[in-house]
């Protein structure tokens, strides 16, 4: 191991090892880079005005951000969603059609509160509308989401209940709703009109996962780095075999020919 031929060779494959642990904390950084948690000011009420445009979906950036909107409220067009959780109480929201006036003209479906059971909902609903001039714009701020998926009722069930908030079916239930925009989102009121109690909506989750792909390279980058180290050894320890079978084969031609 001590001669200068190995010694250049240990140098060589420590300076492969090291390149390789280099390639392998740089992928382990993109990892953690990759996994990095972009905060989103979602508790800070921003104008609705540019938030989200009609006929286009809603943008993850502002998912789950509060709100603040301003529009005039279709009476009629109130529909009841079942089975909507409020702290992990099942119940339901009725839900309005508010069309937008501070932002781009559309329909934006807006859930005024959570019952325990439909008949409180229908009837905060039924005030609601009673409270309010369908001529004069109501501002309601809360959480912006964007729609949900429809769910087919069951065959047994009302086939016209709702248990999502989904604007392709509420655009169907909508009086004289034709080729207007639409809002492909809607909102939970922060505060709830008599009768309801205020929809339960905490600040989205920041959630950090790793990228685990850059981390099974960073692990093979650094299994080759030991592999180097290994390969130098197996070569001097072949060598050192193969002189020691030469030197034995010596010492047998000798005492034979002796």
């Amino acid at each position: 191991m001590l001669r200068p031929r190995w010694v250049l060779a240990l140098l060589l494959a420590l300076g492969i090892a090291a390149a390789f642990a280099l390639l392998g904390q740089w992928q382990l950084e993109r990892a953690v880079e990759s996994s990095a948690v972009v905060e989103r000011p979602t508790e800070k009420v921003r104008p609705f005005a540019g938030i989200a445009d009609p006929d286009r979906p809603t943008e993850q950036a502002v998912t789950a951000q509060l709100v603040e909107v301003t529009g005039t409220v279709v009476p009629g067009d109130t529909v009841i969603v079942e089975g909507r959780l409020n702290d992990a109480a099942a119940g339901y929201w009725p839900v309005v059609h508010l069309e937008v006036t501070d932002g781009a003209p559309g329909g934006l479906p807006v859930a005024l509160g959570w019952a325990a059971d439909e008949r409180a909902a229908h009837e905060a609903a039924d005030a609601f509308e009673r409270s309010i001039d369908p001529a004069e714009p109501i501002t309601f701020e809360g959480r912006f989401l964007p729609s949900e998926a429809p769910i087919a009722p069951d065959h047994e069930g009302d086939p016209f209940s709702m248990q999502t908030v989904a604007v392709a079916q509420l655009i169907n239930v909508w009086a004289d709703y034709d080729d207007r925009p639409v809002y492909f989102g809607y909102v939970t009121a922060a505060e709830a009109p008599a009768g309801l109690d205020a929809i339960a909506s905490p600040p989205p989750e920041q959630e950090q996962q790793l990228d685990w792909l850059n981390v099974f390279y960073a692990i093979e980058w650094a299994v080759f780095a030991g592999f180097a180290i290994y390969l130098w050894y197996r070569l001097v320890r072949d060598a050192v075999e193969r002189e020691r079978e030469e030197q034995q084969a010596e010492a047998e031609a000798s005492a034979d020919a002796a």
